[in-house]
C-alpha cells in the first residue's frame, strides 16, 4: 500500500537550481568568478576562459553561451 505523501509531491513541483548566464571574470584553480548581468558576482566550477559568456547552474559551469545582448527585467 502507498501513501500520499504532499510533500514529495511538491518537492516534484518545484524545479532545482536555475540556469544563468554571466561573463567570465577570473579563473583560478579551475573556480571561475562570474559577473551577472544584474552586476552580481557568483563562483563556479568548470572549465573557461576569461571574457567567455558561460551558463551556469548552482555551482557547475554548463558550457558556452552565445554573445547575444542579454535584458535584464525586473519583477
Amino acid at each position: 500500500m502507498s501513501v500520499f505523501n504532499p510533500w514529495k509531491a511538491l518537492q516534484a513541483l518545484v524545479a532545482g537550481p536555475v540556469l544563468q548566464a554571466g561573463v567570465v571574470l577570473s579563473i583560478d584553480g579551475g573556480v571561475a568568478t562570474i559577473q551577472l548581468p544584474g552586476g552580481g558576482i557568483v563562483q563556479a566550477l568548470g572549465d573557461a576562459t576569461v571574457g567567455q559568456t558561460v551558463f551556469f547552474r548552482g555551482n557547475a559551469i554548463e558550457g558556452e553561451a552565445s554573445e547575444l545582448p542579454i535584458e535584464v527585467i525586473e519583477i
